[in-house]
């Protein structure tokens, strides 16, 4: 009996993950945790952020321009930071991103006045939507793809969306409790409540930097030099078949000398041609994406929901921190469904009934069937995320994975930024549902763009070369028989 139980642990153990992320050392833990303290003062901040500016006396269309600004400011900065990360070091941009948020915290947790909130929001990193959009979670997904390899990447990246679900869900409902406690204390008020929330987003903050702090060496890009640049140079040559011209007239003091003569790389890491047609067809996908996703925000849909039931914030929390729950729960199954199904169907197949959930999610009048929308939609609208960033690190070269990460965050938050201005356009005319009819249609037309474009195609082909990195077995659904023929 002892024998059997301890038998189905260690395939529970191995199944969901577990041994990848316990293997792949303590940097991972840290960077997973990291994550998770963040993403429970971003869900804290989400439920009440509306909330608090509506307290405030703010006008719909100023809440929408609010976080529409609030969001070029995230595109911004992540340009700048994840750029320079692994030129920098991704260490030391961790550490100034946390310290921006607790400046951030601070400011929101002692002043009211729109503009200086506003100033805060932009320049420092502020969730106005309770999404992870600043320069933390490229440089993150970057690092950890580089600690991992193709086998144990999925599951790796399935529990750093997991615990940061987990700890959303945690924030959520700590926040909506905290503030009707606070609420009804003498003395205090409903915004006295709102600012101290701020000050649990500082504490949060400070965590981060904590466990930024405790991060190895090991998470920092490799860096490549003249020689090993030379002869990458010369191993694409021979396999386009023009290097043999090239030996001939070229000796080998000028094939290590010729890197120099090229053009000079950008300080900025580059992205190569080869890559180019894939990302592009990808970044188009997910603007589309992000558009929907920032007309119809985790924040804005709280709003909704209060204006529409007009429900206790203990209530609010409730709900909102049970979806962040069920969404923890199915993103552990993203890895193993990945495994079998691929990286694509499994994206795919997992984002529509939740695209389907947003498009309905106006229908009902009552609040039961609302909020079984909702739970539908947070529940299965995380388990592409660990896919979708695997996708990205098997399609593009280890060296540019930064790049394209933080380019693909900047894009995505830019793409989210029209969204709250729309959306507050809408629900100062009575015509807030509309939103989310046109945000459940698009997010319709990323998923069925995402299968016809990417469902047959090749993965790793730039980390075959690493006999390090042992290709997985079991990538069939995402590759061809000739592939599965080379691995």
């Amino acid at each position: 009996m002892a024998a059997a139980l301890t038998k189905h642990i260690k395939w529970l153990y191995n199944e969901f993950g577990v041994a990848s992320v316990y293997n792949t050392g303590s940097d991972a833990w840290l960077i997973i945790l990291a994550r998770a303290s963040r993403m429970f003062a971003y869900g804290a901040n989400s439920l009440i952020i509306a909330l608090f500016f509506s307290a405030l006396k703010f006008s719909d269309l100023r809440i929408g321009l609010f976080m529409t600004l609030t969001l070029a400011g995230d595109v911004l900065l992540s340009l700048l930071l994840t750029l320079i990360a692994d030129k920098v070091g991704r260490r030391r941009v961790l550490l100034l991103g946390s310290i921006l948020m607790i400046v951030s915290g601070a400011i929101f947790a002692y002043f009211e006045n729109f503009w200086i909130l506003l100033f805060a929001a932009v320049v420092g990193i502020v969730s106005a939507t309770g999404g992870d959009l600043g320069p933390f979670r490229a440089i993150e997904e970057s690092t950890l793809s580089h600690l991992t390899n193709p086998k144990t990447r999925a599951d790796v990246l399935s529990w750093y969306v997991t615990l940061a679900s987990i700890g959303s869900c945690v924030g959520t409902e700590a926040s909506g409790r905290i503030v009707d406690w606070l609420a009804s204390l003498e003395g205090w008020t409903l915004k006295n409540a709102y600012h101290a929330i701020f000050l649990l987003y500082v504490g949060m903050g400070s965590l981060n930097m904590i466990f930024t702090l405790c991060l190895s060496a090991n998470c920092e890009a490799e860096k490549t030099t003249p020689e090993t640049e030379a002869s990458e140079m010369l191993l694409d040559e021979r396999q386009s078949g023009n290097a043999e011209d090239d030996e001939e007239q070229m000796s080998p003091t000028e094939e290590t000398q010729e890197p120099k003569e090229s053009p000079s790389k950008s300080k900025f890491a580059q992205i190569s041609k080869e890559t180019r047609p894939v990302v592009y067809k990808l970044w188009f996908l997910l603007i589309v994406d992000s558009l929907a996703d920032g007309m119809t925000s985790y924040s804005l849909t709280n709003y909704y929901m209060d204006r529409k039931f007009h429900l206790a914030k203990s209530t609010l929390g409730d709900i909102t921190s049970i979806s962040y729950m069920l969404s923890a729960c199915s993103t552990i199954f993203a890895g193993p469904l990945a495994r079998r199904l691929g990286l694509i169907n499994t994206m795919v197949f997992t984002h529509l009934p939740s695209s389907a959930a947003v498009l309905l999610f106006p229908v009902p009048q009552g609040i039961v069937l609302t909020v079984i929308l909702f739970f539908i939609r947070t529940g299965l609208n995380n388990m592409d995320q660990a896919p979708r960033s695997a996708f990205i690190a098997a399609v593009v070269k280890p060296e540019e994975r930064t790049a394209v990460m933080g380019i693909t965050s900047m894009l995505r938050t830019l793409a989210a930024t029209a969204g709250p201005s729309v959306t507050g356009l809408l629900a100062g005319n009575d015509r807030f549902w509309i939103a989310f009819v046109a945000a459940g249609a698009l997010r319709i037309c990323y998923d069925l763009g995402l299968f016809a474009m990417f469902v047959n195609m090749k993965l790793y082909q730039h980390e075959e070369k690493d006999a390090s990195k042992p290709i997985p077995q079991d990538s069939r659904h995402s590759t061809d028989e000739e592939e599965l023929a080379e691995i």
